[in-house]
């Protein structure tokens, strides 16, 4: 018997014309409907071109019709009206802009606050450093910034001739946070439209230079800054950071559906505070067990890992000296180092 689960991993095997990822990842299947042996598959894609939306249908309708006990497949693949000459773009993307010497924008978010999603943005940063790549970091959670202190950076940052702002930098990852702009616990009383000016300014007013990744870490929810920044700059990527509770899981698929109604591409979910071990060498599920890697199957996206609750990671973050950094050779460094070689692979 055919199952939407059989269709979406046979379609993992159509690569997006030009790029090497899957269109599965990229979010553009939307629908699946499935009749005895018949297939129906509804796809969305943002370009006009005609030719790339012919190239996927007959690819995709090649592929369905491999899949065992499928008899006929049909996809449909939904794609804006080409606009008059002349006419300016309608849609809320038009303004999307690559910065100059940045390659890949990836966004790390959660659906819900509390999750740790800090903590693996500073990590997959260091980690992604260590492996070579020229890496930057922004701290877009204008209400709760906690990059300069994980960073160990509280510096205000320079002002080029160019009358750009420099990033900070330490362990060779370059920073920007509105948390380097403020005195002290100054709070952030902002309504949204400021907001969307700040992160606006941190691509276009920031002199970032030659990046090959630049990790955007978001603050929890789908509000102003999320949809700011799928507004300013076409995304490379997403990393979903969740906790394998059912109240965390629920809200994932929120975050999730934010990326795929944007078309940006899910790099992967990171199950974080997977489990507790004691010094007797006892496992503790604190927070139970596996949902991360359950909730990443039932919704065909890839699963870059669990991270245990350390200690290290909690002191790492707390002294400002990444854990990835502090100690790469142990377990705790060693979980975030495995997730961002998985990620250097899809994106470099």
């Amino acid at each position: 018997m055919v199952t939407e689960e059989n269709v979406r991993n046979a379609l993992k095997a159509v690569k997006y014309p030009g790029y090497s990822r899957d269109i599965v990842s990229f979010g553009i299947v939307k629908q699946v409907a499935l009749q005895g042996g018949a297939v129906s598959v509804v796809m969305s894609v943002t370009t006009a071109n005609p030719e790339v939306s012919s190239q996927i249908k007959a690819e995709s309708e090649r592929v369905l019709m491999a899949v065992s006990g499928v008899q006929s497949a049909h996809v449909e693949v939904q794609q804006p009206a080409a606009p008059p000459a002349g006419a300016a773009a309608q849609s809320p993307w038009a303004q999307q802009n690559r910065v100059p010497g940045i390659r890949r924008v990836v966004a790390v978010a959660s659906g819900k606050g509390g999750v740790g999603k800090s903590t693996v943005s500073v990590n997959l940063a260091c980690a992604l450093q260590r492996s070579g790549a020229k890496v930057g970091l922004l701290d877009c959670d204008i209400y709760g910034p906690s990059i300069p202190l994980m960073m160990g950076v509280h510096q205000k940052p320079a002002i080029s001739p160019e009358d750009k702002m420099v990033p900070l930098s330490n362990y060779g990852v370059k920073l920007m946070s509105i948390g380097f702009l403020l005195e002290g616990d100054q709070p952030v009383i902002w309504r949204g439209p400021m907001i969307v000016k700040t992160i606006q300014q941190f691509f276009t007013a920031v002199d970032w230079g030659e990046l090959d990744i630049l990790l955007v870490d978001l603050p929890p929810g789908t509000g102003d800054a999320q949809l700011s920044l799928c507004q300013t700059v076409p995304l490379d990527g997403g990393v979903i950071v969740t906790t394998p509770q059912e109240a965390s899981l629920g809200v994932v698929r929120k975050g999730l559906a934010m990326f795929q109604k944007v078309n940006v591409p899910i790099l992967g979910l990171v199950e974080n505070m997977s489990y507790f071990t004691t010094p007797a060498g006892e496992r503790v599920e604190i927070f139970g067990h596996g949902g991360g890697r359950a909730e990443a199957d039932r919704q065909g996206i890839p699963f870059l890992g669990e991270v245990p609750i350390f200690v290290e990671v909690r002191e790492g973050g707390d002294r400002g000296v990444p854990v990835v950094t502090a100690a790469p050779e142990k377990p705790a460094g060693q979980v975030f180092i495995k997730i961002a070689e998985v990620i250097r692979q899809k994106l470099l």
